[in-house]
């Protein structure tokens, strides 16, 4: 296992710049997702780890070892691609072997690592099929096997499982994360789904533009964003974003208005302080869906509990939550609230806000208060 050094890494693609000064620290054994927009850089962040893109400036370091001029062989790392990159006319055993047979290592070796592998992923039986005769989660199993036997320092994911049905991507997740736990290997993991980013993660790096916006444990990520691009893009359905004026009365407030009125989202102390001197300023209030819902459903001080009334526009179930779109602030907004609230389009709702959980972010900046 090894510790993965990312430091002040720039790539140019000609004039265009796709990473801008990444700083990254990894420690020994850790899983790290990197998460963003396609287009972000993240894909090309991880090719420059491992060696397949050569870095316009910096430096990146595995274990004690700037590798910056070591050749992808000869890192000590293991990939697993989107594509599989399996050989069509080759055997199960045959693509995890070749590998080790162009390395020149022995065939009792291969035969034992097969073996370990093979049992380990839950693919004995597929050890003599081609590819074409296989599922895609097979196929998946197959090239992370195929990474398994070089007992790699550090192992990297592009984008594993995107090719996969829902519910099939839902089990890879878990067989991921569980292989993770076994080896305790330094993984780092691309992706675009936050959803895959907060399972998986022991720290998250999201990405935007070339930057990292924000490197921290999926919780810190989730609960306290840094600037309104993380907040928007980390959580299925994305927090709510409105713009409001903050107001002097009978104590600070952000005053929120459209068509249906404006609505006073009365602030806490620890909010008011944030507040304090910005009167009349615009602040942009980040709740998420979860933080506005039906009446009874928050366990929190009553100081921090109001209720507003507003026009249900669209009503969509999923099960174990019901979402509630409503207009707020003249956005579109989403309340999560339990299924046995029956409300209908069109039907005013009584939504509970918990302003304990609101995100104050700077209008002009960005950046949370």
């Amino acid at each position: 296992m090894a510790r993965v050094e990312l430091s002040k890494v720039w790539k140019k693609f000609g004039p265009v710049e796709v990473i801008k000064g990444v700083d990254l620290s990894i420690d020994d054994g850790e899983f790290v997702v990197l998460v963003g927009p396609s287009g972000c850089g993240k894909s090309t962040l991880l090719n420059i780890i491992a060696g397949l893109e050569t870095l316009t400036s910096g430096e990146v370091r595995i274990g004690d070892q700037v590798v910056n001029d070591v050749p992808p062989r000869n890192r000590n790392i293991a990939m697993v691609f989107q594509s599989y990159a399996l050989y069509p006319t080759k055997t199960v055993r045959e693509n995890i072997t070749f590998g080790m047979q162009t390395r020149g290592i022995a065939e009792s070796e291969q035969n034992q690592a097969v073996s370990g592998v093979s049992q380990l992923l839950h693919i004995e039986q597929l050890l003599d099929r081609k590819p074409g005769q296989l599922s895609g989660g097979q196929r998946q199993r197959v090239a992370m096997g195929r990474a398994l036997v070089r007992n790699p320092d550090v192992f990297l994911f592009d984008e594993p499982l995107s090719n996969l049905d829902a519910k099939l991507r839902i089990e890879m997740r878990t067989e991921v994360k569980k292989l993770h736990l076994r080896l305790g290997k330094t993984t780092i993991y691309v992706t675009h789904d936050q959803i895959e980013a907060m399972t998986l993660a022991s720290r998250i790096a999201v990405m935007d533009n070339g930057h990292v916006r924000q490197f921290g444990t999926p919780e810190e990520i989730y609960e306290n964003p840094v600037d309104l691009f993380v907040a928007g893009f980390m959580g299925s359905p994305s927090m709510n974003i409105v713009t409001g004026r903050v107001v002097d009365e009978n104590g600070l407030a952000i005053a929120v208005g459209d068509e249906e009125g404006t609505i006073l989202f009365r602030t806490g102390p620890e909010q008011a302080a944030k507040l304090r001197g910005r009167e009349g300023e615009e602040i942009h209030l980040g709740l998420r869906p979860e933080t506005i819902t039906h009446v009874g459903a928050h366990e929190a001080h009553d100081s921090d509990l109001f209720v507003i009334e507003r026009v249900v526009d669209v009503v969509e179930p999923t099960g174990p939550d019901t979402m509630l779109v409503f207009t707020l602030g003249g956005v579109e907004a989403i309340a999560r609230v339990r299924p046995e609230e029956r409300v209908k389009p069109g039907e005013m709702f009584r939504f509970e806000v918990n302003m304990a959980k609101a995100k104050l972010f700077d209008s002009r900046t960005g950046l949370r208060l």
